[in-house]
């Protein structure tokens, strides 16, 4: 799977259909910011409804250096360095898990997943309400950020910039998932309290993992601005934090390759649909819809003990 990403622009390339090369570049930022949401879900058992924020707020630290080194104002912010773009995107998306998360680990289930998707609605709201970035009609970037040695305005170099770091965040995650930390986490998941009681601070754990995710999912929204060239509140809203959801779900949560599995099948069956009807909102949800409870195990059966 990884093997047909790398291969991919060449692909585009040889067939001169440089769209793919476009629609690749989403899958695989898409894949990213789900890879993160797979740490805290997939390994850790927590259901956020507002991971879209830290896209958000990735984007944002790019969209908004780059306005003020262009039309002026807040001099301090102003610039279209690459590589204070992206660590202003961690920095700020690690931060506002820290805070965040914080208050949200005191809670569980359905009251975790609320406030979450909370959090997330006041990051969509505050976005909305800033007139000088474009407030709810988004903001065009005119330049992209600069980096040493490479240009992101070159689709091919934006494309090897993102795959490359999506496969370190796969590599972290798989690391992580069989050191003491990601055992502690999986434990935590499985029985918070045996875990407690055996002398390791749950709350403390989840809070790390949350701000793990919380930074990855920001350096995904400062490769997402740059790709599109546009940011808009609505990357925050709480239906694409569902749809991060649903890409683990597909693929497979605590699976290394789910999210790259599952982003590929979400980003490819949009596409798919979109191109036959102009309501492919409803087969798509349908679809999401049946994998979800494909997931969850309804239409399994019991045969002599064993599921099948």
């Amino acid at each position: 799977m990884m093997a047909a990403l790398a291969l991919l622009p060449l692909i585009a390339q040889l067939a001169h259909q440089p769209f793919w090369l476009d629609l690749a570049t989403r899958l695989v930022i898409l894949a990213m910011a789900a890879a993160s949401l797979n740490i805290i879900l997939g390994l850790g058992g927590l259901v956020s409804f507002g991971h879209a924020a830290f896209l958000g707020i990735g984007a944002y630290a790019v969209g908004i250096p780059v306005h003020h080194s262009i039309y002026g104002g807040a001099s301090w912010l102003a610039s279209d360095n690459g590589l204070f773009h992206f660590a202003l995107a961690v920095g700020a998306g690690a931060l506002f898990a820290l805070v965040t998360g914080a208050l949200s680990l005191r809670t569980k289930g359905v009251h975790f997943i609320m406030i979450t998707m909370a959090f997330g609605q006041m990051i969509y709201y505050l976005l909305e309400s800033l007139e000088t970035y474009g407030g709810n009609d988004g903001l065009t970037l005119d330049v992209r950020s600069a980096l040493p040695g490479i240009d992101l305005d070159n689709p091919a170099q934006l494309y090897w910039l993102a795959f490359v770091i999506l496969a370190g965040v796969l590599v972290m995650t798989w690391r992580l998932r069989d050191a003491r930390f990601g055992l502690a986490l999986a434990g935590a998941r499985e029985n918070a309290r045996r875990m407690a009681a055996l002398g390791h601070d749950v709350t403390r754990i989840r809070l790390a993992a949350y701000v793990l995710a919380g930074a990855i999912c920001a350096l995904a929204g400062a490769l997402m601005a740059n790709s599109t060239a546009f940011i808009t509140p609505a990357m925050t809203s709480w239906p694409r934090s569902g749809e991060l959801m649903f890409m683990v779900i597909l693929g497979g949560a605590g699976r290394i390759l789910g999210p790259v599995l599952g982003a590929g099948l979400f980003v490819l069956l949009e596409e798919a649909l979109s191109s036959f009807t102009t309501y492919w909102h409803l087969p798509f949800g349908l679809l999401l819809i049946l994998a979800a409870l494909w997931q969850a195990g309804v239409f399994t059966t019991r045969s002599g003990g064993a599921r099948t």
